[in-house]
């Protein structure tokens, strides 16, 4: 079967709106999936760590078996871990999947070797976050035209004939959903100071984010007053924090976009002794929202990036391979592509989203 036959032409998106209103309505419009619990890689024992247990509705009755390959990068954050970890506890709920889970690499051609592995072994369906979308897309194609459906998962191939379906976190969602946060605690300041801690500077994500950032600010009047870059790791959060604060005297309110990185940025927050901020996070650590809910550090809040898109790329496979429709939708099939919403967690509500933090 070849996947050109069986693929709809894609449709082409239309650009993000600067505009805060416009923004979240492509958000809201974004298809989402039931979210499969994760935890990080080594919870604590008194903390569950399983995904919810699979309701019992049609589509989750044994069908025909399906042995779905996976392959991730490695585990070198909690947010990774997460990732993993759900896919492979949503794998073990239902009895009709076999999953074959390949070693978590950051090596290209390990994972393209992966693919071949998988093409050859003649699986169901590949689940695949490719460390590098681009570079996995020729085999990604390969196990296409062979009649393996791909789901891509995070992280976008080049070509729209690579994969039968695409599950994504919304990186500029993101950055509306921390920034509108923010406006609606200091809309009535024009002369507030607003700052951003970025992950790594030139990667797109992080530009999709700052971009969301800077536009649901400014429906408000505020603008981002400084900008520092991080990468993504403890001691860079740390460093850049750091810089931050030393930069800037007076500030009343930052966005940093990785909760993972946020372990540094508070390190560096509590070394300067400052607190006159509230602090706004990105991904939905455990570890963040239990500072939120406790209110012992400037987090007031984080967004949401969910570290359950593979195991909904699991659900995904399971679907498109027994040939069923995603349930509570009236169009026939799995839909092309599934954006995930970027919820703000606060104090509030943080009840709710605790069974799917991750440990940094």
């Amino acid at each position: 079967m070849s996947a050109r036959t069986t693929l709809e032409r894609p449709t082409t998106l239309p650009t993000s709106s600067a505009r805060r209103s416009a923004a979240l309505a492509a958000v809201a419009v974004s298809a989402v999936l039931l979210a499969a619990g994760c935890t990080s890689n080594e919870p604590p024992e008194d903390e569950s760590s399983a995904a919810p247990q699979v309701a019992a509705e049609g589509n989750d009755e044994p069908g025909d078996k399906v042995v779905i390959g996976f392959s991730a990068p490695a585990a070198d954050h909690g947010w990774m871990g997460a990732i993993t970890k759900s896919a492979v506890d949503t794998a073990e709920q239902y009895s009709d999947v076999e999953l074959r889970q390949a070693e978590a690499t950051n090596d290209v051609n390990v994972q393209i070797s992966q693919i071949e592995q998988f093409i050859n072994d003649k699986v169901d369906a590949i689940v695949l976050l490719p460390f590098d979308g681009a570079a996995l897309t020729e085999v990604a194609t390969k196990a296409m035209d062979a009649g393996i459906p791909v789901i891509n998962v995070d992280r976008e191939f080049s070509s729209p004939f690579a994969a039968r379906a695409t599950i994504l976190g919304d990186n500029y969602g993101m950055g509306v959903s921390a920034g509108t946060y923010i406006c609606e605690q200091l809309g009535d300041n024009p002369d507030a100071i607003v700052a951003e801690i970025q992950g790594i500077e030139s990667l797109p994500l992080t530009q999709d984010r700052s971009k969301g950032f800077e536009d649901a600010l400014a429906d408000c009047g505020l603008d981002v007053d400084r900008r520092v870059a991080a990468d993504f790791t403890v001691q860079g959060g740390e460093t850049a924090t750091s810089n931050l604060l030393q930069a800037e005297p007076k500030i009343d309110a930052i966005w940093n976009h990785d909760d993972d990185q946020g372990v540094g940025v508070l390190a560096a927050i509590e070394n300067a002794d400052r607190d006159e901020f509230f602090m706004v996070g990105g991904a939905g650590s455990l570890d963040v929202m239990e500072h939120i809910e406790a209110g012992d550090t400037p987090l007031q809040a984080t967004v949401v990036y969910p570290s359950t898109q593979a195991a909904d790329g699991i659900k995904l496979a399971r679907l498109v391979v027994q040939n069923k429709n995603m349930g509570d939708l009236v169009s026939a099939g799995v839909p092309r592509t599934t954006q995930l919403f970027a919820p703000v967690v606060t104090k509030d509500n943080v009840d709710q989203y605790m069974s799917i933090g991750f440990r940094s």
